[in-house]
């Protein structure tokens, strides 16, 4: 017999019942909600019911199980990191598109808009540059160029993983922030399925989406999943608009009992009109503080972003006898940029509107990035107990080159009443102005060990060998070789069905392509520490998941980049003795048949050998949504929720050179949205962001960005 398709037939959740009030307690001190809780769940859990139990599917706003930060298959309490899972259901009640609507959205991470369509994301205030797609590390990210990361659409991805704090035994040289990992649908069903939506908007933006499954052969053995869909649309921004197009095809094949092999493919594209590079001033030549609309852009009319995106890859997965399995995946990828841009630098005249000048880039660049990841995992026994281990080895190589064309630039008359009309530039042909390469070869393992019936060690560690490569047309060339062993080391202790306390430690290593501001050489590898220690709980069996984490990182030789408008050279000073520690919470999950909820909290400090480090980052953050499926009208479904983070400030230099402070009381971004369901298959979904329209900067840092306004977006949907 074939081996099926796995799914699971969800216990029922007639048996949840957990006040509100508990889980909110729950988010603020975990072992109260231990306390309120227990009583509940002992009911609740007498009439459960679980058949045809698998581990693999998403539930409503968590999941079960993850192989995140140690391949193990394991439930979220078992992993001994902070974990949180974005589920498919999560982004469509939420209406989250597009990548940065989800990192926006989730716990301990901060978005810096850098202008109308680039993008960055921080963590414990650290820049996230991991990315992994299915579980493999393949995208080093860069802020000065636009490939469109950011904006790649959602509708293809079953969920988004977040795993905060240093993620070295997967991902090798990296960030300590998080790493963040894409998992891809795929066809799961042997039947015929699938679902069509459209959605309309705000500033006449428009999608259409359309998911279909279906079997290649009439067992079932083979099928095929197709997602593509179509963007459009203006924005809050004076002339911006955007189109995107997007396409997804994997087929999925049960070779034999034991082998399933997956065959996919992936494109997006697309375009703006009069986007912005940088942002609207901070202040006045006087000293004074500007106040601009919402609505102001920066950007002339000529000025363009282009980008697409085509990623193949390959998963196979054998299962031999004893519980071992092979599991390999190979992905290519091939990004391309286009963009004709101008940025405003200066602090223009209260009263005439003079003062500011544009610099114009006219950009090209593409972007290889080839994957390779290969591991067996299974269990072995030694003392007369069982335990796993994972063995593996990935290779990456990574390959960027640009080219540039530049004008001299334009200045403005009265910037105070810029409308984007200005002559068309002619521009130079293009010059080579950057190459980069980095090659990661790495061998890793990890074992976890029942010590004890409540005890589990984990235990791994990597070995990394990194080559990188850079030319640039102003310094020539530059080579560099680095190899790290990266050890990590879990602690997970269970307390009893529903709670365990974990304790983890791993290194942190990324090389630094960052020449020295004001010097001849490069900046050394960051290196660093990572502790984490904390309280897990699960309720009716993982139905809901919660975490209280506590963190400390530390790191030397962080780069504090120098950016200069008109340069390609991207310059940075070492920061040492950089120390980030602070306190992380979340629950997700069902508390009831009809209420889903997601909750965060995060506070940290970090400080530097100078003092506060990345001070415009937020050190308080706290998110909360929830989903509310009305008893007395079982197809109305309503929900919302909000965002808050605490003040920020930015220093930097000012009208006539001086150093000053910018500073953001902190705000709340609050969200509705409400979906009736006319029929098992069609329904009717509003969303509403931004409800009570707070005006913010997304990005202040020498120039600033706004965020968006109140919105509003309805989808209709159909399922088949």
């Amino acid at each position: 017999m074939p081996t099926p398709v796995r799914h699971r037939a969800s216990p029922s959740r007639r048996a949840l019942r957990m006040p509100l009030g508990t889980l909110l307690g729950a988010t603020a001190l975990l072992p109260l909600a231990s306390a309120m809780a227990q009583d509940d769940e002992t009911t609740a859990l007498r009439t459960l019911t679980v058949s045809a139990a698998s581990l693999y599917d998403n539930v409503g706003y968590t999941r079960r199980t993850t192989t995140a930060g140690t391949r193990f298959e394991a439930t979220l309490r078992e992993v001994p990191q902070t974990v949180s899972i974005i589920t498919r259901q999560r982004m469509q009640d939420q209406g989250l598109w597009d990548v940065e609507d989800v990192l926006s959205n989730a716990t301990g991470i901060s978005v810096n808009r850098i202008d109308s369509s680039r993008v960055d994301f921080y963590a414990r205030s650290f820049r996230i540059n991991s990315y992994q797609y299915d579980g493999i590390p393949t995208l080093n990210t860069d802020s000065r160029w636009y490939f469109g990361d950011g904006a790649l659409n959602t509708a293809i991805y079953e969920r988004i993983e977040v795993v905060r704090g240093a993620n070295g035994l997967l991902t090798g040289a990296g960030n300590p922030g998080a790493s963040i990992d894409f998992v891809r649908k795929h066809a799961d069903s042997r039947e015929p399925t699938g679902s069509l939506s459209t959605s309309y908007g705000s500033w006449d933006r428009s999608r259409s989406v359309v998911d279909v499954t279906t079997p290649l052969t009439r067992s079932g053995d083979v099928r095929a999943r197709f997602v593509g869909g179509y963007e459009d649309g203006d924005s809050y921004l004076d002339r911006f608009g955007e189109r995107k197009r997007y396409g997804y095809l994997v087929i999925d094949a049960d070779v034999s009992d034991d082998t399933t092999l997956s065959l996919g493919y992936d494109t997006q594209r697309g375009r703006t009109s009069s986007p912005t590079w940088g942002g609207l001033p901070l202040w006045y030549s006087d000293g004074s503080e500007t106040d601009y609309t919402r609505g102001f852009s920066v950007a002339p009319d000529w000025s363009y972003n282009a980008w697409e995106s085509k990623k193949s890859f390959a998963q196979l997965e054998h299962r031999f006898g004893g519980g071992w399995t092979l599991h390999a995946a190979a992905t290519h990828e091939e990004s391309t940029l286009d963009s004709r841009l101008a940025y405003p630098y200066g602090f223009p005249d209260r009263e005439t509107g003079q003062g500011v000048y544009y610099y114009t880039g006219w950009n090209s660049g593409e972007r290889r990035v080839d994957g390779v990841d290969g591991y067996v995992e299974g269990p072995f026994s030694l003392f007369g107990r069982t335990h796993q281990l994972v063995f593996g080895s990935s290779y990456h190589d990574q390959s960027n080159d640009y080219e540039n064309s530049f004008t001299n630039g334009f200045a403005v008359d009265d910037f105070d009443a810029w409308n984007g009309t200005t002559p068309a530039q002619a521009w130079p042909d293009f010059a080579p102005s950057e190459r980069a390469s980095s090659r990661q070869q790495a061998l890793y393992g990890v074992a976890r060990f029942s010590l004890a019936e409540p005890l589990t060690l984990i235990l791994g560690a990597r070995y990394t060998d990194w080559h990188g490569r850079t030319w640039s047309s102003t310094l020539g060339n530059h080579a560099q070789d680095e190899r790290e062993i990266t050890p990590y080391g879990g602690l997970i202790y269970t307390l009893d069905d529903t709670w365990s306390v974990y304790a983890s430690y791993t290194e942190i290593f990324q090389p630094q392509s960052y020449r020295l501001a004001g010097g001849n050489g490069y900046l050394d590898p960051l290196v660093g520490k990572n502790y984490e220690t904390g309280l897990k709980a699960a309720w009716f069996d993982g139905l809901l998941n919660a975490s209280l984490a506590v963190f400390r990182l530390e790191q030397d030789n962080v780069a504090d980049i120098v950016l200069t408008p008109g340069s390609l050279v991207t310059t940075a000073t070492p920061v040492s003795d950089v120390v980030s520690e602070g306190v992380e919470m979340e629950i997700s999950g069902a508390v009831s048949d009809d209420l889903e909820l997601t909750a965060g909290f995060t506070h940290y400090t970090a400080t530097s050998a100078e003092g506060t480090f990345n001070g415009d980052r937020p050190r308080t953050q706290a998110n909360l949504f929830a989903s509310y499926r009305v008893p007395q009208w079982r197809q109305l479904t309503l929900g919302g929720g909000w965002r808050w983070q605490s003040h920020t400030f930015a220093r930097q230099a000012g009208p006539n050179g001086e150093t000053r402070d910018f500073e953001q009381p902190s705000y709340t971004i609050a969200d509705l949205f409400g979906r009736y369901q006319f029929t098992p298959s069609l329904a009717l979904q509003v969303n509403v962001h931004n409800l009570f329209d707070r005006k913010y900067y997304s990005y202040f840092d020498t120039y600033g960005v706004y965020g968006e306004p109140l919105n509003v977006t309805s989808t209709l949907s159909y399922t088949f």
